[in-house]
């Protein structure tokens, strides 16, 4: 198929009008595409303005192969950001031989040419989504090779305690001595606690990806559709003092220092409640129960109610701050609600604003915990590097179990190639086109 030797074009900025618009060629003929559309030859890695025909003036910055994005000559043309101006354009090029790019062809394109591997592709997408610091910090990392690096390292360690296998497998009249199973257990071992590591950090990268599932829980009337407003900065949910106005959730984004969150106001835990205001009672507890951190909101001037039955276990000092609302009607007196021993609590007012910076410094502490890193690096694993680390890790598991009941050495063999294998389909080391199409599928259009 020639579909990976075309010479493709697209719009790398989203669609709309803006200032500039960005247009991106890469593909065998892209040098003599440009010189016909803009009638010279640029000088590679000089940003040239200069005429596109009669359509627009505009900054054209040629890249030559291989060191481009995509590894092949590539253009960057730059326009005003006018929708018309940027469909004419690519319009013209699309007449001039080009065809027009699919979904993520562009870092397809890098990977095929050996420009990342295939974690670092995927990096490209985290790195768009960012949405909070740490996000953004995990993302470039993954793309500046760091868990291809913490992957070659296991590789490597993989490969030698494969090599003394099949050396035997090789000589089978010899068995392995006892201290060469040793090292060998030991090998394998090491690979096997990197992985745990990295197999670690999956719930950190869905953290990061799809922010903190933030509940705020308690009480009718505690002030906690209030709370919600004051850390958005706008009125999203409504507030009346008629009891039971929430009666399902709400959910909206913020930020909590480094750190994205999915804020979820519920609907008051009334004990007594019936009809309507009991379902959105029950959908208040769902919420809790699969939550991140849970913002457990009471009146200051009164005791804390108990919490339902239904939260013990969920509630936990590592997940939980009580957030004593109402502080600024207490005139100087301290509060007569107290968290149980060993809870964080933060004093606010949600009608002032009163602790708030206090009580977003508490959630990204929380936060903050909850996350691991490998070594100093914040490396954040996606499902699919997860679901073969898992492959990996009980490949290695066995194989380790072989070695301690002196199995054969080809089935011994047979587990470490497995985990050899795992490991390449993260880099994407293995060639699987149809598993490569569906993932570039999900990247957008000039990317």
């Amino acid at each position: 198929m020639a579909r990976h030797t075309d010479t493709i074009a697209a719009l790398a900025t989203p669609a709309g009008v803006s200032a500039l618009a960005l247009i991106r060629i890469t593909g065998p003929d892209t040098k003599a595409v440009t010189a016909a559309a803009l009638g010279f030859a640029p000088q590679a890695r000089v940003a040239t303005h200069c005429d596109y025909g009669a359509i627009d003036d505009v900054v054209a910055t040629l890249y030559e192969g291989p060191n481009s994005y995509t590894g092949e000559d590539s253009l960057e043309i730059s326009c005003h950001g006018s929708p018309f101006i940027a469909r004419k354009i690519l319009s013209d090029l699309l007449g001039r031989g080009c065809r027009p790019a699919g979904p993520g062809e562009f870092t397809q394109r890098a990977f095929l040419n050996g420009r990342m591997d295939l974690s670092q592709a995927e990096a490209v997408m985290d790195l768009i989504n960012a949405r909070s610091d740490r996000a953004l910090a995990a993302a470039r990392a993954v793309l500046r090779g760091a868990l291809g690096r913490h992957l070659a390292v296991l590789i490597d360690g993989l490969v030698g305690a494969l090599a003394s296998v099949e050396a035997y497998i090789d000589f089978p009249d010899e068995d392995l001595p006892p201290e060469d199973r040793a090292r060998l257990s030991e090998r394998v071992g090491a690979v096997l606690a990197g992985t745990d590591r990295l197999l670690a950090t999956e719930r950190t990268g869905a953290l990061l990806r799809h922010g903190f599932a933030t509940v705020i829980l308690g009480e009718t009337n505690a002030g906690k559709s209030s709370l919600l407003n004051r850390i958005l900065g706008n009125e999203r949910a409504i507030v009346s003092p008629e009891p039971g106005t929430t009666r399902d959730f709400i959910e909206a984004p913020a930020n909590a220092g480094p750190h994205a969150l999915r804020l979820i106001d519920t609907a008051g835990l009334n004990p007594a409640a019936t009809g309507i205001e009991a379902l959105g009672v029950e959908r208040a507890l769902e919420q809790a129960r699969s939550a991140d951190i849970l913002l457990v909101v009471v009146d200051a001037g009164r005791p804390a109610p108990p919490l339902p039955p239904a939260l013990r276990g969920c509630i936990t000092p590592s997940n939980t701050i009580f957030v004593l609302n109402k502080a600024d009607l207490l005139g100087g007196r301290p509060p007569a609600a107290a968290p149980p021993a060993g809870f964080a609590a933060v004093a606010v007012s949600a009608l002032t604003g009163l602790g708030l910076d206090g009580l977003m410094a508490e959630i990204a502490r929380l936060a903050e915990a909850m996350q691991d890193t490998v070594g100093e690096e914040r490396i954040a694993i996606n499902v699919r590097h997860a679901h073969y680390l898992a492959l990996a890790r009980a490949c290695l598991g066995s194989a380790r179990e072989k070695v301690e009941e002196s199995a054969p050495a080809e089935l011994l063999a047979s587990d470490l190639r497995g985990a050899l294998d795992a490991f390449g389909e993260i880099s994407g080391k293995v060639d699987n086109e149809r598993m490569l199409d569906q993932l570039f599928a999900s990247f957008c259009i000039g990317k």
